[in-house]
């Protein structure tokens, strides 16, 4: 792609090197292609590719950020591009000078399972609910930068007073296993750059330009870290390119501030601001749906988006008597479209919902028609036991002090270590504050735990320390294959699937897993073969190396295929996607925008609600059904169901509906009747 293929506005965009530049990218718009051009202008500019940083939300989108980049300035410059999501980039900052803050290089990074089992420990409760409400808390006070001092002021009640008080235990056990959490990702690597001058001045002089995807879903703290990585003393220095779209921000209940942007032009007041209108998506009939419900919100930067791809079909609203009847009427329209050739796929077809139990009619439906589909944000295949017990053993290998790993890791298989042994060892390792690993290996161990149990320790740390060894030293897929092969038949990890499933099949496909990791983490090892100038280069990297990186790798990971088949997924997990054509369902007041019983909808609320509606319908690329019911479930009750007040503000857009003329039509239908080829026989 060639900048020729830009528009006006991409274009302006794409050259603007002479300052900040805030670009307004509406839905579809092709903000991707705007970030790679610029890339690319930046090269062009005198920047090495090294001194370019694009952050992203998600590992999917830094793939295809790079991917695309790979394709317009080659793959040795694409390689050295610092593309990757907020993340990634806190852990690199972090592995590289987290040390002034007392972190090791090989830090652990704790999912969040892990966290939980933390917080269950720190507030001395057995409640996995309580615990999760305290992680949902500490997370929200994370991403709006408050230590567990701020959290104590900001508590309102009781709860939060808890809460607060578990936030500092937590804090001081994660300090002491060496580990974070993926709040602590962001957070940690700001305390870093405001706290040492020369490490902040060492990443500002790293990254000459810094571009930054999806502005409007940056938290507060995400925010304060762009800050920090591009406020040079010298104004004229201070180069970033901020990309998103202010209707399209619907993560509040997740830290995501619109205050963001409406700072950026008082914080850099040199900011050029770009307004990306023409979209690349959607018919006009389904962009002029999208303006009418959006245009009830206040704007913080006007813009209207436009379509050069023709009128196509106005947006449907079908009225349903309960959500089974929508589960078949939902059913009906993908039959059609398959059955008219308008979808040649099942997997140009998605169904669109505000919460995930919306799927249930949905999905009994689907399989009573026999029509393959995926539920988006259903088990994961990183979520799955057997994964998360090897991830544990490669945690362990690359930090021993990750108590949470080698809680884990000694218990999958159990090789006669039992909770009394685990609890005994942890009082230890308490009283001579040491890391549960590194009491294995204290001299008075046999105080605390005595005969069959500490052989059964030192057998364990005996694997851990042979397979660290083995893992530092194996480079490439086959050997990696090998080793990790060789390293689970010894600890008999296929026996202790198959001893904890009372079926067979269930245990043939938990093995499966296994081996389908093994083959992800061999194929990491044996590097990418690049081809450059008649030369052939190959990056390998050991296990070790690999374990290293493999928290960040699977906790923002979007595992997903190309199978043909149906998608259904809530309007929160389809930002960023499109499909020829998308169902709506559930559209009611209630749903969407949803309430909770004696839940205040504030104009906050229900403006974010509003984006979410928006974002809806613009995934739609063809056509759009926006259905509700008549009768729908509460709780266990049936009450009456009342039509989203989105749904008319959509309906508002059709008066502005360009009316064709008549005779035209029957101009247009002889025209196609003509070109069509004659039926044969």
């Amino acid at each position: 792609m060639t900048a020729a293929s830009l528009n006006p506005a991409q274009l302006e965009a794409v050259h603007h090197l002479a300052g900040p530049c805030l670009v307004l990218a509406g839905a579809g718009s092709g903000k991707t292609r705007v970030i790679t051009h610029k890339i690319a202008r930046l090269l062009q500019h005198g920047l090495a590719p090294r001194e370019i940083a694009a952050i992203t939300f998600t590992n999917k989108a830094a793939a295809e950020m790079r991917e695309r980049a790979h394709g317009l300035v080659g793959p040795r410059a694409a390689r050295e591009l610092v593309v990757c999501t907020f993340h990634a980039l806190g852990v690199r900052l972090l592995r590289s000078d987290g040390e002034r803050l007392g972190l090791k290089p090989n830090f652990s990074i704790l999912d969040a399972d892990d966290v939980l089992g933390v917080l269950r420990d720190a507030g001395g409760t057995t409640d996995a609910a309580l615990a999760r409400r305290w992680q949902w808390a500490i997370s929200l006070w994370k991403n709006q930068g408050l230590d567990a001092d701020g959290a104590e002021r900001a508590a309102s009640n009781d709860d939060e007073r808890v809460a607060a008080r578990v936030m500092r235990r937590y804090q001081e056990r994660l300090a002491a296993y060496q580990a974070v959490d993926f709040d602590d990702l962001i957070g940690l690597p700001l305390t870093l750059l405001r706290r040492e001058a020369e490490v902040r001045h060492k990443w500002q002089q790293t990254f000459g330009h810094v571009l930054v995807d999806e502005v409007q879903d940056t938290n507060a703290v995400q925010y304060e870290l762009l800050r920090a990585l591009v406020d040079h003393d010298d104004e004229r220095r201070r180069l970033f390119t901020a990309v998103g779209d202010d209707d399209q921000s619907i993560y509040g209940w997740r830290g995501a501030t619109l205050d963001n942007l409406r700072r950026l032009p008082q914080d850099y007041p040199r900011l050029k601001v770009i307004a990306l209108e023409q979209n690349y998506r959607s018919t006009g009939a389904i962009l002029r749906a999208a303006n009418a419900v959006i245009a009830a919100n206040p704007k913080l930067f006007e813009k209207r988006l436009w379509s050069a791809l023709g009128e196509g079909e106005p947006a449907r609203v079908v009225e349903c008597d309960g959500d089974e009847h929508e589960a078949e009427r939902a059913v009906a329209r993908i039959q059609a479209l398959r059955a008219a050739g308008q979808a040649a796929k099942w997997s140009d077809v998605a169904i669109l919902y505000r919460a995930n139990h919306q799927s249930r009619a949905l999905e009994q439906k689907l399989r009573a028609a026999q029509i393959p589909y995926k539920v988006s944000g259903g088990t994961g295949f990183f979520d799955r036991a057997e994964i998360r017990d090897l991830c544990a053993w490669l945690r362990l290998i690359v930090n021993n002090d990750d108590d949470p790993a080698f809680l884990r890791a000694a218990t999958a298989p159990r090789r006669g270590i039992g909770h009394q042994t685990l609890a005994s060892l942890g009082e230890f390792a308490a009283r001579w504050k040491t890391s549960l690993f590194e009491a294995l290996h204290a001299p008075s161990l046999g105080t605390a735990v005595k005969g069959k149990a500490i052989d059964a320790l030192h057998e364990f740390g005996r694997v851990v320390v042979d397979l660290e060894h083995r893992a530092r030293q194996t480079q490439g897929a086959d050997d990696a294959r090998a080793l990790l092969l060789g390293w689970l038949h010894d600890i008999g990890y296929e026996q202790y699937l198959r001893d904890g499933e009372d079926s067979p099949r269930l245990a043939d496909a938990r093995w499966s897993h296994v081996l389908e990791f093994v083959d992800w983490i061999a194929r990491r090892c044996g590097g990418e073969v690049r081809r450059e100038a008649g030369t052939v280069e190959i990056e390998r990297q050991s296990v070790w190396q690999v374990a290293q990186t493999i928290s960040i790798v699977i906790g923002l990971a979007e595992r997903g295929d190309d199978d043909d088949v149906v998608t259904l997924s809530t309007l929160h997990a389809a930002k960023g996607l499109e499909w020829p054509h998308v169902i709506l369902a559930g559209v009611n007041e209630g749903l969407l925008p949803f309430r909770a019983e004696g839940d205040e909808m504030t104009p906050q609320r229900l403006e974010e609600e509003r984006r979410l509606m928006y974002v809806g319908v613009t995934r739609a690329q063809r056509t759009l059904v926006v259905s509700w019911l008549r009768r729908r479930r509460k709780g266990r009750d049936t009450v009456a169901g009342v039509p989203s007040r989105f749904i008319a503000e959509m309906r508002q857009g059709e008066a502005a509906a360009p009316k064709e003329d008549p005779r035209e039509r029957l101009k247009r239908l002889r025209a196609e009747l003509a070109a069509r080829p004659a039926a044969t026989g």
